[in-house]
């Protein structure tokens, strides 16, 4: 009975009711408290960790006193978001966000460059305009930790289930194409990303599997041209100036290339979300798209028309114009910048973070020819 009064309790974000228990549950995970001493106290924890846990927790306690709903802990993010941009950017900057309605609801489908820091530029932007923030797709091969489940659930995110097999994905597909739609008919956008997994080489393109599995719980209701337009689909185009896994992923790619594989170590997505977050990054641009609308017969006739406008609004940076060899009027520092990226990858992996860079331009330019 609980479940067909709450069909997506397993995947969706927590409510209100929600928040005191998930907030106690992370308030007294050891190993999130430990996290949070060895960020502060990086010098101090392997010494001192047991004398400072139990004030790191006291404090986390006071600053989540207040928290009573969703809407309490995204400003308690929000707070977070305006000093992390103040230290991590240069600048950040948005296009066409003032073409959308507050009262109605998108699916913005985004090119994935980072982790975490996608989707919540695309909802810091939202939350400076006075727009609600969005529902966001996270895997679950990111939640292996129950604090950061919690977190991510706080934070308004519902889970992509990536592991199941056989039935049981096609149940999990069939559950997430339904509450994606039931998230845009009851008013609530959502931020998803173009394909699983980031973009590493700066080749953003959209997955028609991503966009069967938002068709797949409407199949016998309406036809795939109907139900697109219905989703009220914006494709988002995010870029940086400077990536600050740019090393990490071009490392990988490098290691792929030469050995044939790549061991993911066991917390390294982990690392690469505190990287992304932390990280410098220069300027940042969210470019929102058109909303779709036309008749797209099929996944992959959909998928080109995002690819088109992912890649069109995509803003050049001086690092993706120098990386692609366009003679640019740009400051020393930015000549200097890219050098610096370049010098801290792997002997050998230099032309792969070039490359990563220069893409967005090569195909731009394909796209206007």
């Amino acid at each position: 009975m609980a479940d067909q009064q709450d069909p997506y309790k397993e995947i969706r974000p927590f409510n209100d009711a929600e928040v005191a228990e998930a907030l106690t549950h992370i308030l007294h995970d050891d190993e999130f408290i430990s996290a949070v001493t060895r960020y502060q106290f990086p010098r101090l924890s392997d010494r001192l960790g047991w004398l400072l846990k139990p004030f790191v927790r006291i404090a986390l306690a006071r600053k989540v006193g207040d928290v009573a709903s969703i809407a309490d802990f995204q400003a308690l993010v929000a707070d977070y978001m305006k000093k992390m941009i103040a230290r991590s950017t240069t600048k950040l900057s948005c296009s066409g966000i003032d073409q959308f309605d507050p009262d109605d609801a998108y699916l913005f489908i985004s090119n994935h460059r980072d982790i975490a820091m996608d989707p919540a530029f695309v909802n810091w932007v939202r939350y400076q305009y006075g727009m609600d923030t969005v529902r966001i797709a996270i895997g679950d091969n990111l939640l292996s930790k129950p604090y950061v489940s919690d977190i991510m659930r706080l934070n308004k995110s519902f889970i992509v289930n990536r592991s199941a097999t056989g039935r049981e994905m096609m149940k999990a597909l069939t559950q997430l194409s339904s509450y994606i739609d039931h998230s845009i008919q009851s008013g609530h956008s959502i931020w998803l990303a173009q394909r699983e997994g980031r973009a590493k080489d700066g080749n953003d393109t959209t997955d028609p599997a991503i966009l069967k599995m938002l068709y797949m719980a409407h199949r016998k209701a309406r036809s795939f041209p109907e139900h697109v337009k219905r989703l009220n689909i914006v494709p988002v185009s995010i870029s940086y100036e400077y990536d600050p896994c740019d090393s990490l992923k071009a490392n990988e790619l490098y290691a792929k290339e030469v050995e044939g594989n790549y061991e993911k170590s066991k917390f390294e997505d982990i690392e690469s979300i505190v990287k992304g977050i932390t990280g410098h990054k220069g300027h940042v641009h969210v470019a929102f798209g058109d909303p779709i609308d036309g008749d797209f017969d099929t996944p992959e006739a959909l998928a080109q028309e995002i690819d088109r406008q992912i890649i069109s609004n995509y803003y050049l940076h001086p690092s993706n114009l120098l990386a692609a060899g366009e003679e640019v009027d740009v400051t020393d520092e930015a000549r200097k910048g890219l050098d610096e990226r370049l010098s801290n990858t792997v002997c050998g992996a230099e032309d792969i973070l070039r490359k990563m860079y220069a893409n967005p331009v090569l195909n731009q330019r394909k796209i206007q020819e």
